[in-house]
Formats: C-alpha cells, structure tokens, sequence
C-alpha cells in the first residue's frame, strides 16, 4: 500500500506551525460560526490556476468549486446530477454569496482537449471527452471569426468558453432572480499563467481587459 505523499505532510507540518498558528483565532471563529463568503470562484482543476492563490484569500473569504476546464453546464433539473449545479445551488441558496466569478487561465489542458481531440480517450468512459462536448457552442463562436493562430485560438476558446459560462449561470433560475434584483453579480476572469496577470470581462461587451 503507498504512503500518504511527503511533500504533502511536509506542506501541512509547515501550514500548522505558520499559518494556522498565525490565524488559529479566525479558524476557530470559521468552525463555531460556520462559513460566510460573499464570493463564489469557478475555476479550473489546473493545479497551477488556484484562486485562493491568485486572490490571495483568507479563510472562509471564497467559495470555490473547480473542473475542468472552468465549466458551468447550463440548467437541467431532469439531467444526470452534475457537482458544479450542485456547489452553485449551495452557494446562492445556502450561503447567500454576492458575487459568483467564472475563472480561466491560459495554457488549459481542457480547452486544448476539446481543439484537438486525440486519437484515442485517455480511458474507454472517456469522460474528458464528454465534459468537454459542453465547450461547442464556444468553439463554434471562434470557428465563425477570423482565422487565428493555435496560441490565439487557444486564448479565444479559453474567453469564449468563459462568457458561454456565465451564460450558462443565467440558466439557472435562482441565479437569474437574483441577478434581475441587484443581489448577485456574475462575472467572468481570466488568468495568464506565464505573466502573473488578470483580465476581467467587461459584462456589457464579453471583451477581456487586464486589471490594475
């Protein structure tokens, strides 16, 4: 049987005795109190995309679910039960979050899956394969503009898929209610792995401009 993983144990030994030990007041209020966050984060499985680290987030600041590829599926009440409707209905109906924010990154290993299919599914349920089926109304965006090259492509795909997301969230008629009477705010994020940076979407025209 294999041991639990060094690394790991080390990263907690050095969490426990730094930043716990630093906050163990606001841990300890997080589990007599419960959780409050005012932002919800959808975001990708990308171990190097964590919006607790591009955010810079205390304890219990944002609720986070992550997939791949950063997807929101739109609203099927009839459908297989999908985890991110779940966390999402969570989020707005539980915790009554304020703001729920798509992420994206550069370089996504989902969106690349879904602009070239390989050869083979990386098992036979190929589930990466199916999951990223919800990426073609985004792809078919793309494929309507200018001919781009892969990096641009990339980029494009990873942007378009992040508006067809907060698309999506609209679906959903607690969101939508909610939006409609100025208690939630949808936004959308995407984030340059490379350089460090963030765009933000605007929400009238879907177009991507780098933050402060």
């Amino acid at each position: 049987m294999a041991a639990f993983p060094d690394s790991l144990l080390a990263g907690y030994r050095s969490f426990r005795d730094d930043r716990h030990a630093q906050a163990r007041g606001l841990y300890r209020t997080l589990a007599e109190r419960g959780q409050r966050p005012e932002v919800m984060v959808i975001a990708c499985c990308d171990s190097r995309a964590a919006p607790e680290t591009i955010f810079s987030a205390a304890p219990g600041q944002i609720f986070v679910v992550r997939n791949v590829a950063n997807l929101v599926p739109p609203h099927a009440p009839d459908g297989a039960c999908d985890g991110t409707a779940a966390a999402l209905e969570f989020a707005v109906q539980g915790l009554g979050v304020r703001h729920i924010v798509v992420l994206g990154h550069g370089r996504c290993g989902g969106i690349r899956a879904a602009l070239h299919p390989a050869a083979e599914p990386l098992s036979p349920d190929d589930f990466i394969g199916r999951w990223t089926t919800l990426l073609g109304p985004a792809l078919r965006e793309i494929e309507a503009g200018d001919r781009l090259s892969d990096d641009r492509r990339q980029t494009a795909l990873e942007r378009a898929s992040i508006r067809r997301s907060v698309a999506n969230l609209r679906t959903f008629p607690f969101v939508s209610i909610l939006e409609e009477r100025g208690r939630l705010g949808l936004h959308g994020a995407w984030f340059d792995i490379a350089e460090g940076a963030l765009w933000t979407m605007d929400p009238a025209s879907g177009a991507f401009s780098r933050a402060g």
